[in-house]
């Protein structure tokens, strides 16, 4: 699996105690790029592959976001995702694009200081849909953790006037007349194939996804008689606090830390 990485690059740090670099890998036909953080010290740590949200520059990783999970004492890998910052490909919206994610986890699975009995997955907005996938095709995944994530790709459809024209040009059409790019793009319909603890975060007046896409993801693991916990905040949107956003980042990690 040594090829599946093909370049790596240092890249400017926010952080003194966390290194960065950017590596760009084969995901299928594609070459892809994404930032890789890591801990200045010595050591075997816990590995976390991080999905962002958005699609293109929207929603792009951010250096200094990636650091912060490192410096909890972490290996962080975030995929760019395809046809992002020099990389091959178009993204399709957790469609095919999810293999960039399934190469990530690989990616992280082949760095020397990175603990492969402690390989978590970590999404947040869309990225919540491709953590799932992830989980799904990985059976030695140690834990899940959805934040502000899409688990239903109907109801981002329903409630997000302003993607539809891209969701419609992505999957051919609106899920009414088209449904199969929408079913693929739902994990709740295969989640029973999900082995690993999950831990969903959502602020209950998030704008941007609903809260349901979090009521409904519980609702399913239960249902398939999977470990869930749930960390809901009645008066925050998609995006916390500052002060609050910190420390809910250590709580999860250290959550990660005990599954």
């Amino acid at each position: 699996m040594k090829e599946l990485i093909l370049h790596r690059e240092r890249f400017p740090s926010p952080n003194p105690n966390v290194q960065l670099t950017e590596i760009t890998y084969l995901s299928g036909p594609f070459k892809v790029k994404g930032l890789l953080a890591e801990p200045i010290k010595e050591g075997k740590f816990p590995g976390i592959l991080y999905l962002r949200g958005g699609i293109k520059s929207v929603g792009m990783v951010r250096p200094a976001r990636i650091a912060q999970f490192a410096h909890e004492g972490c290996v962080v890998f975030a995929p760019y995702y395809r046809g992002n910052r020099g990389g091959q490909g178009q993204e399709d919206f957790c469609g095919e694009d999810r293999m960039d994610a399934f190469m990530g986890y690989k990616v992280l699975e082949l760095q020397s200081n990175v603990d492969t009995n402690q390989l978590h997955v970590f999404g947040f907005s869309r990225g919540g849909v491709m953590a799932l996938f992830t989980a799904l095709e990985f059976s030695n995944c140690r834990s899940l953790v959805t934040w502000g994530g899409v688990s239903n790709m109907y109801q981002t459809y329903e409630e997000r006037l302003d993607l539809r024209r891209m969701m419609k040009r992505v999957m051919s059409g609106t899920p009414h007349r088209n449904p199969k790019p929408y079913d693929f793009r739902t994990p709740l319909h295969t989640i029973h194939g999900i082995h690993c603890p999950v831990l969903i975060i959502h602020g209950e007046k998030d704008k941007h996804v609903g809260f349901e896409h979090a009521q409904q993801l519980e609702t399913s693991l239960k249902a398939a008689g999977k470990h869930v916990e749930t960390w809901y905040y009645s008066t925050y949107t998609h995006y916390f606090p500052p002060a609050v956003n910190q420390r809910t980042v250590t709580d999860m990690i250290q959550w990660m830390k005990k599954q």
